[in-house]
């Protein structure tokens, strides 16, 4: 397998590649501290062969504040100091805590990941942004600090369950949704099975979808304009996360997506034909394409959205197969939007 190398923001290299032959080379010199969840230290004993990691529970629901003061706690008492490395070995969740710890512990030390999951690959580990949730909403907690290297090693896909893989195809469609139509329509040709069975073609997806977020994060890394985008499907997505337990985060935003296309088209911003293009992709890689409870509730936690301003909400909505716009529109405005749907 050849291995892939680009930047994000000109601080955080981003490297496709196989987890033993990059990380001898990525690894700083002196001591490193590998921070985990105790599935991956399980699925993958050969990564932590040579270190004592700190476990993390895996899950969601321990995403939080809490678990950040534990691992800050768990550094104090090891010894840890400003020229300590983390080094965060996992998918989202453990990636995110791991770049908010490294934030806040003695006012920041350097970090990197080892992405473990398709998720984490083509978004969550790639970008700079390290949140973690309170009461239930998603990254309300968070900082911008861009890792000094992430590795994603598709090998390590092998023992993930269907499920995750399933979630994370759904993070390369939004990708391929705001501005690489050719991957769009490479994972509409491989399908989910085809992907599955050929790590060659894995590794484009990868490589696609971290290309173009490298370069709109290179372009806006505080998200003051054009990677607001990057947030396609996802004001509803969380909405679904918050309203229901059904669903894990990249099911969560596949609904989103397909309420986004959705509202474009009765907004004469997406042509229907691309639409039904959009939700027959989610589709035939089995999502559902409609959210699991009821759009008042779903509209009740949108106001509590990030993205929100005052009685405004910033919407990204397609207007074809590999472009999209943000909208800025009032609560009032949305929820007609959403009922006339």
């Amino acid at each position: 397998m050849m291995s892939y190398s680009l930047q994000v923001a000109g601080r955080s290299r981003v490297v496709v590649g196989r987890t033993v032959e990059e990380l001898p080379r990525l690894l700083p010199q002196g001591r490193v501290i590998v921070l985990t969840d105790r599935n991956v230290a399980r699925c993958r004993p050969e990564l932590f062969e040579d270190c004592d990691p700190i476990c993390m529970e895996p899950g969601e629901e321990h995403k939080t504040l809490q678990t950040v003061e534990e691992v800050c706690r768990e550094l104090i008492r090891r010894g840890a100091d400003r020229t300590t490395f983390l080094l965060g070995v996992g998918g989202g969740i453990v990636t995110d805590v791991t770049g908010f710890v490294a934030s806040v512990y003695m006012r920041g030390v350097p970090f990197g990941f080892v992405s473990t999951t398709l998720l984490g690959c083509v978004d969550a580990s790639v970008g700079g942004k390290n949140g973690v949730n309170l009461d239930g909403y998603k990254n309300m907690a968070g900082v911008f600090a861009q890792p000094q290297f992430v590795v994603c090693d598709t090998s390590l896909f092998a023992t993930l369950p269907l499920r995750e893989i399933r979630a994370g195809l759904a993070e390369a469609v939004k990708a391929g949704i705001i501005g690489d139509e050719p991957l769009f329509g490479l994972i509409e040709r491989a399908g989910l099975d085809g992907l599955c069975a050929d790590p060659e073609t894995m590794d484009k997806v990868v490589v696609h979808s971290v290309r173009l977020k490298a370069a709109v994060v290179s372009r806006d890394e505080r998200e003051h304009g054009e990677r607001r985008k990057l947030n396609l499907g996802h004001t509803f997505g969380h909405a679904v996360e918050k309203c229901s337990r059904e669903m894990i985060h990249g099911e969560a935003v596949a609904v989103g997506m397909a309420i986004a296309a959705r509202l474009a088209v009765k907004l004469g911003l997406l042509a229907p034909a691309a639409c039904d293009r959009i939700v027959r992709l989610l589709a035939a890689l089995g999502f559902a394409t409609e959210p699991p409870v009821p759009a008042e509730r779903l509209l009740a936690a949108v106001t509590k959205d990030k993205k929100s301003e005052g009685d405004t909400i910033r919407l990204v909505l397609p207007t074809a197969v590999g472009a999209c716009e943000v909208r800025t529109m009032t609560f009032d405005e949305l929820s007609r939007l959403v009922r006339s749907v």
